[in-house]
This record gives structure tokens, sequence and C-alpha cells, in this order.
């Protein structure tokens, strides 16, 4: 199957109309023809195929409408193609605006193709006809006779065979030709022709009157915008990609023409995009049409709406007053709507520019001079919002400028986004390039490569850790103690969430640390640096890092740092310090603001997620979520769907858990943050691997600890262990299981930073069911003296099940009974339903036949709804040994999808290798072989080729996308 990416035909198409309207391929035409598909239009081909066919209530003919460059003329094209396929014969003609005023100009592209038919027709249309094709014509022609005599050839053409017409740019038509095929389309219902017309939304002609079935054609979404942007433009860096994404709006015509315009530096992500995207001529000439014949108030109308985008008609009036002696007007605004480039807004009084990319043509088309002047005039009324009127001021900068660079710094900084904004990190690089002095300059890109840390400028990050590098050589003196901690905390971050090497982190944290001088207590960056060190700490799971982090604390203690400080206790050991650390924290998260600073939430949420604390404050990081999605925080909004995640894990919410889940990897995919992504994969795996499928959670588990060993990222790895001795559970391999669990845990060691109390119960299955009872007896033991059981109830539940489990006979119903009584155990579904289990078995195992059936139907009942399909078939084998029959109750997820496993098989029904899936989705072709494996047997299809129509036949109730609960 060829696959034709949307866009115009008049630019792009592989199939193309010659000038006469015929169509040309490299093969001839026939039932050999490909069935071409494009990317993102299922919908409208759908209606072209039912049109063609005759299964829709479209009979004499439909029009497509939309923008220039949306894809109409590679419609036209497709059901061209297809038309051709079906054996259709094909006349094709377009309008052209210089051609408008020639008359009959498009019927003559029409019958041109077919003029040898005329001498079949009776003399009179015959001689009509042959002066339609002596263009011009020397004397007038009756409307009426022409429309008569084009309507008799086309209904001899259609006797052999049915005739498809094809007519693009009706806009551009001449009033004759246009009246001849609306006098057709009235007529041609009962023949086997079909008229088929594109025109751009906004532009009338005759044939709008003609009473048509229309389709609106409107923009691609996302994903078949990016995947096109890709097949055109691969290779672009991640931010520059999203930004043409962003920018293009959908527009095909836009996304293969706007990377052209970028330098090779833009296109790699060495180079920040500009405020404005350049645009080639071609753009220019489609987005700013109509633009230079405006009236002059209309165009400074317009130019100051294109350069603040927030700014109102108050705002907009107040700078026209300053620009011009005769200021326009709002509603001078007329000319534009006319022209189609702005319609009003949903806001009272205010209107919008009809495509993104309007703005940038219409200030690409403005003088540097006028540009300057529009700022400045702007700058000028802006004075009670200091973050619009300081860029404003930068951006009509010609040259270094310290106030104003100081302006837009201080502006960043204590804006609201200050701490995580994309628009932020923008300012800062402005400001930096303001900044006369290289040391003021090597300061701010310092201070914006912290910032984009978190944001969706990720990429960017090294190329502001260089330039200020740069800058600094450049200063010839040694860098001061803050700005060496600021380097130290945005390189440390760096290091962490794009190469994961936290060993490097770590030692230029201990090292900038040990040097900050006690006076900086308190100070921003020496904040960053010890959250920077928190976090390097959780994921290194080595003693080190956390010692150092104990020293900083003691010696840098602030009421800045108490949050750090709570999260330190509660990783640390907190069986020891269980009872003040639990309030300490509750009383900190009671006080916390409803809106809360991320650097101040994420710390504490983490150690509120160890403790089992979190459920009761979800929705202060749904906040922070929805926020910073907003701003450009991308990196925050995955730290808070990784959170959420955990926390529905641990409670049974398995589908909420996934879902959030893989809505954080997909981020962390696409925005490069490794180490965040390890993790979240490290919770899909164990997922997969409690609901029986080893072979996902296994594929997880290998991508984890490839790329976590080399790096020495320990938590990683024992998620990736963790997930394997589940999945070896599951197959009932227990001695697989034990080797996994052996290695997660020393007895007596407790992790730092991994909450090694959820995992005993799973350590003394393995060893209990291996033989390995000495060893179990060790971890229960191990546990019990950490003060596992006192950090919450579920770690309380873990404990008291793992003693049962590794007890003597004669102990342990006593201690399955005392395990089960314990508060809030409902609130933990899985560790519950396991012991249930467990007692279940050994009262079986003990002849209590009874009180076993009683505890293994309730294992059942809870590990079906989760479903934990490897240990709800154990709870069931069981009960059939004690005399009840039971079957296996249908799989709850059926044809369900994950939202993954659904982009994966569309992908893959449209004919795309596991390779070229993988680079679409930013997985490994393992994972995507991995994802088809377990997603066939749901679909019931063992081959490729069945995808498509299993795909259809998913009911909306199982349309692929896991449940949501609630959105974060």
């Amino acid at each position: 199957m060829e696959i034709l990416p949307v866009a115009d035909a008049k630019s792009s198409s592989s199939i193309r109309p010659n000038v006469s309207g015929e169509r040309h391929q490299s093969r001839q035409p026939g039932p050999s023809l490909p069935v071409v598909e494009l990317l993102g239009r299922t919908e409208e081909l759908e209606l072209i195929d039912a049109s063609l066919s005759g299964r829709s209530r479209v009979e004499a003919g439909l029009l497509l409408h939309g923008d220039p460059g949306i894809g109409k003329s590679a419609l036209l094209d497709v059901a061209a193609a297809r038309a051709e396929t079906a054996g259709m014969r094909v006349l094709r003609a377009s309008g052209v605006e210089f051609e408008a005023g020639i008359g009959l100009s498009v019927v003559h592209q029409l019958i041109y193709p077919i003029r040898a038919r005329i001498d079949r027709l009776p003399a009179g249309h015959g001689d009509v006809l042959r002066q339609v094709l002596d263009l011009p014509q020397r004397t007038a022609l009756d409307p009426v006779l022409v429309s008569t005599a084009v309507l008799a050839l086309l209904g001899e053409v259609a006797a052999g065979r049915p005739l498809l017409l094809v007519v693009d740019d009706v806009q551009w038509i001449d009033r004759g030709s246009a009246t001849v095929l609306g006098f057709a389309a009235r007529r041609i219902g009962t023949d086997p022709i079909m008229l088929l017309a594109a025109a751009r939304s906004g532009a009338s002609s005759l044939l709008h009157q003609v009473g048509l079935p229309e389709r609106e054609i409107g923009p691609l979404a996302d994903q078949p915008a990016a995947a096109l942007l890709d097949a055109w433009h691969p290779g672009l860096a991640p931010a520059s990609r999203r930004r043409l994404v962003a920018e293009a709006a959908g527009n095909p015509f836009a996304l293969r023409e706007l990377p052209t315009a970028l330098t090779d530096a833009q296109r790699s992500g060495q180079e920040p995009l500009p405020t404005f995207l350049p645009l080639s001529r071609r753009l220019e000439a489609v987005f700013a049409a109509g633009a230079p014949a405006l009236p002059a108030p209309t165009r400074q109308l317009l130019l100051l709406a294109a350069l603040d985008a927030d700014a109102g008609p108050g705002t907009i009036r107040a700078a026209l007053q300053s620009t011009a002696p005769n200021p326009a007007e709002v509603g001078d605004l007329a000319p534009a709507r006319r022209a189609g480039l702005v319609h009003a807004d949903a806001r009272p009084g205010r209107m919008s520019f009809r495509h993104p990319l309007i703005r940038s043509a219409i200030v690409q088309a403005t003088p540097p001079d006028e540009r300057r002047s529009a700022h400045l005039a702007l700058a000028a009324v802006l004075t009670d919002d200091p973050g619009r009127r300081a860029w404003h001021l930068a951006e009509a900068a010609t040259g270094p400028d310290e106030s104003v660079a100081r302006a837009l710094e201080d502006a960043a900084l204590s804006s609201r986004l200050g701490c995580n904004g994309s628009a932020t990190v923008t300012r800062l690089a402005r400001a930096a390039e303001l900044s006369p002095q290289p040391a003021d300059r090597s300061r701010r890109l310092i201070e914006a490569a912290y910032l984009a840390n978190t944001t969706e400028q990720f990429d960017q990050v090294t190329r502001l850790l260089t330039d200020a590098k740069q800058a600094g050589d450049d200063a010839g003196q040694t860098q001061d103690t803050r700005t060496g901690s600021a380097f130290a905390a945005a390189t440390a971050t760096y290091l962490m969430h794009g190469e994961g090497d936290v060993d490097a982190a770590h030692r230029l944290l201990a090292q900038a640390l040990d040097d900050a001088d006690t006076a900086e207590t308190g100070s921003g960056w020496v904040n960053a640096m010890l959250n920077a060190l928190l976090f390097v700490c959780v994921y290194a799971d080595q003693p080190e890092p956390w010692q150092h982090l104990g020293r900083a604390l003691a010696r840098f203690s602030s009421e800045g740092t108490t949050h750090l400080r709570l999260c330190y206790d509660a990783l640390t050991d907190p069986g020891r310090v269980t009872h003040s650390v639990r309030k300490r924290l509750a009383d900190a998260l009671v006080a916390l603001p409803a809106d809360p600073p991320p650097w101040q939430l994420v710390p504490m949420a983490y150690a509120a997620l160890v403790l089992d604390m979190l459920a009761p404050h979800r929705q202060l990081l749904r906040r922070m979520i929805e926020r910073e999605r907003d701003s450009g925080g991308t990196g925050l909004v995955i730290s808070g769907l990784l959170l959420l995640s955990g926390d529905s894990y641990n409670h049974g919410h398995w589908v909420e858990a996934e879902h959030l889940a893989q809505q954080g990897l997909d981020l962390a995919t696409t925005h490069g943050y490794h180490l965040l992504a390890g993790q979240l994969r490290g919770h899909l795996a164990i997922i997969a691997a409690l609901r029986g499928d080893a072979d996902l959670a296994r594929t997880l588990s290998d991508e984890i600890t490839t790329w976590a060993a080399p790096r020495r990222v320990g938590t990683m790895q024992t998620f990736a262990r963790y997930a394997r001795a589940f999945a070896a559970m599951g197959e009932g391999d227990y001695e697989a299981a034990y080797v996994q669990s052996s290695q997660l845990n020393s007895h007596g060691r407790t992790n730092p930073g991994l909450a090694s109390s959820w995992m005993v119960l799973d350590l003394v299955a393995a060893a209990v069911r291996t033989g390995h009872s000495d060893e179990a007896r060790a971890w229960v033991a191990a546990a019990q003296q950490a003060g596992e059981d006192r950090i919450s109830a579920r770690t309380a539940l873990i404990t008291a099940g793992a003693a049962a489990l590794a007890a003597p006979d004669e102990d342990a119903g006593g201690l399955f009974e005392a395990a089960l009584s314990l508060p809030e155990t409902d609130r933990q579904p899985f560790e519950q339903a396991r012991i249930h289990l467990a007692y279940g078995e050994w009262l079986r195992r003990t002849r209590d036949t009874t009180q076993a059936r009683l505890h293994l139907r309730a294992a059942l009942e809870t590990l079906d709804r989760l479903g934990a399909r490897p240990w709800a078939q154990r709870a069931r084998d069981e009960l059939r040994a004690t005399g009840i029959p039971t079957t296996a109750r249908p799989d709850a997820r059926g044809a369900a999808l994950t939202t993954q496993e659904r982009q994966i098989a569309t992908l893959a029904a449209t004919g795309l290798t596991n390779k070229q899936i993988g680079q679409r989705l930013f997985l490994s072709h393992r994972t995507v072989s991995a994802h088809l494996h377990r997603l066939f047997p749901k679909l019931g299809v063992t081959t490729r080729a069945a995808l498509r129509d299993a795909l259809e036949t998913i009911t909306s109730d199982a349309d692929g996308h896991a449940p949501r609960s609630q959105r974060p």
C-alpha cells in the first residue's frame, strides 16, 4: 500500500494533473493501481469511497472546502486514483486566478481530453462545443446551449463507463464555467456521473449555489500531523518538531514548508527557534494573502495584535495613540475579517488570527523599523505588566542593554512561571543576549539552563550551559560562589535526567556544596543543589550520596530546607522515626497553600508516597500537573504523573496507575527524560507481570536494565528485578523468582529512597516456595527489627503477612488471622487478597476445608477484579481442590487496548514495520513486538493483515483507551 502524505496537491502530491486536466502517473491506469492512503484523513476517504460506490447520500456530487494547504487537492488526487482503480473515467480541471476572466476556461480543461467524442453528438451540440474549444471564442455563446451540449457530451462518455469530474479551486472558476458545471450537477443524478469539487473556505462562487453536499476539511490531529512532519523532515530536534507541529496547526502544506525556512542549526536543536517562525515565500503567499492590499490603519492593528497575542482592544488602542497622529480604530479590522485573516474571538471585544502562521507572516512582511516602533509602543502602555513590557523592550533593542536585560531577568524570575515556565527560559536567554558584560551573560544563561531542565526546552540545556561556560571564559575571571552553585545545580540536574549519570551528578554537587559558604544558607541556589542531591540519592541507591545530603542539610539548615529534611528523614530510616516524621509531614502537607511551588511539593509528595500518606493530598499534584502543562513544565508534569501512578498502584487501582504511567512515559520519551522514563517503565513492567503478561514485563525490564546498569542507577534496576520476580511467580517459576528476589535486599539492610518494606512479602513468598525457610524468617526478622511494620497500614499488613507465610504450622494460623485483622486492610486489596490466598492454601493443607473455602473465595473475587490472572488462577485451582467447581472468569479487559497498544495496532494496520512504529512512538522495536504479541490475542487475530478489521469492530466501550477514574 502506498502512503501518500496529506498536502496541497499543487505543491506536493505524487499525483498531478497536467494543463489539460488529464491525470498521469508512471504506471498505466487500470485495476493494478494502488489504493492510496492519506495520513489522518480516514473519515474523509470513507466518505469519498462511499460516494464513488453509491453507498452515501451523495448522488450528483460533493463539494470539499477548507483553508489553503489543508489537503483538499490531495484528497481529490486520491479520489481520482481510487475511481480509476474502480474502472471509472476521470476528467480533471482546476480554477486558476489569472484565468478567472477567460470565459469557459475550466469547461475547456474538462472537455479537451474527450474532444474526439464530439463527433458522436448531434450537429448543434457539436458546433457549440467546437466553439468552446476555440479559445478565445469569437462570438458570445448562449449559456444554455453550452450547458446542454456539455451535458450531452458527458452522458456520451459515461455511457461507456462511469465518469468522475474532479474540479479544484472552485473559487477561481470563471463565471461561465461555473454556470455550466452547476447546470450539469443538477441534472446528472440519473447518469453514472459524479462531480467532486474543492474550494477555499470563505470563498464563494456560483457552484456554491447549486446545493451540492459539502464537507469541511479541517486540520490534522496532532499525531498524524507529527507523523507527516517526520515523513517529510526526519531527524528534527524534539523541541523544533513540537514547535513546528504547534505552529502548523494541522495544516499539511505548512508542515512541509516550515522546516525549509530554518537553518540546519535550528532544525537540529543547536539553536532555538525564533519567536516568529521564518516563512518561505510560498507560505507567506498563502498566509499573508490579501494583507498587502489592506488599508494602512488595518495593517497597524494587525501588527500590534500579532506582536502581542494577549493584547486586548484597550491595549492596542492605547499603543496606536503613540504610533500615528490619526490612529486606527478597532473597527478598522473589518477589511482583515473580509480577507479571512482574523475572526471574532470568544472573549468579548477580542479577535483571533485564523491561523497561527498569519502572525508570523504579518511580522515578517513588516519592515524592521516599523516592528521596533510597534514593540516600543506596546511597552509604553504595559506599565502594569512588567513581564510583557520587558519582553517588548527586549524585542525592540538593537544591541546590548543592561537595563533591559535586568528588567527582563527580574520579570522572568518574579513571574508565576519563575520556577518552571518555558517562557521564563526564553526570557532569560534573551536577557543573556542583551547583557553587555560576559559574567552577567554567563549567569543568566545558567539560570535559563537550570529552569530548562524541567520544561519542554530540556533539549536546550546543553547548548545553554556551553554558551554560559564560553561567556564565563570570556569574562576572564573565576565564577563567584553563587554562579558556581547555579552551574552545579543546572549541570547535575541535566546529568541525572538526560544522561542518567548519577555518579557524576553526585560528585559535582558534593564538591559545590562543600565549597559553598554557610552565609549562603537559605539561598535559592544552595536549596536547588540540595534538591538535586536528594534525587541523586533516590536514584543512585547508594549510601554515600545520602551521607553527603545529611551533612549538607545539617550545615545549611533553614526554613527553606524543611521539605528536604522531611523527605530525608522519611526515606533514610522511616521505621525508627515514623511517628515524628508522619506527624511533621502531615502538618506540613496541611499547611501547604492550594498551589504550592513544585520544588517544595514534589519532595514532600515522594515522602508521603513512601509513608502511604499521599492519597488525601493527590489534588495538590493534580493542580501542579495542570498548571505545568499550560506553562511548559514538562519535567514536573512527568514527576506528578509518576507519583500519582505509584499511589494508584499501591491501593489497587491498576488501570488508573497504568494510564498515568503511560501518559508520563509518552512525555518522558518524547522530551528525553530518560531517568523518569526508566522508573515509569518499571511501574508498567510490574503491572504487566501482575496481570500475567510475563513477556511484556521482561521486555520492559530488559530495556530498563540495558540503560540503567552501565550508569549504576540502582533504583531502576531494583524495579526491573521486582517485575521479573513477579513475572516468574506468575508463571510458577519460584526458583527464578527467588533468584531475582534475593538480589533486591540483604538481611537487615535498608534501602534509602526505595520502599524495601513494600517487598518483604514477595521476598518471603519466593523463599518459602523454594524451601529457603530460614532466609524467609531472616527477612521477616530484619523487617520487624527495622520497624517497617510501623511505617503505615500497608507496610504493617505486608510485614504481618510475610511473618505468617514464614512461620511454622503451629504458629501460622494465628499470624494469618492477626494480619487480616489489622486496620485498613481493604485499602491494600492485592496484598490482602494474597494473604487470603496463602491462608486458604495453608488451611486446605491442614484439612480445614470449610475455612479454606471462605478465604479462597475472598481472594478470588478480589484478584479477578484486579486482573491479577496468575494469582486468580491459583485461587481457582485451590478452590477446585476443596471440591468447589469454578470456571475462569472472562477477561474483564477483553479486547480493550491500552492507549499505547491502540497506537501500535493502528500503525501496524497501515503496514509499518516494528522499527518504523518504534521510531514514531519513541519505543524500541522489541517493545513494539512485545505489545503486538500481547494485543493479537486480545483482538482475536493472528496476522497484521487482520488488524484493521479487528480495530473497527471494537465497541466504544472498549475502544482501546484505559478507563480514567479521574484525569490528573
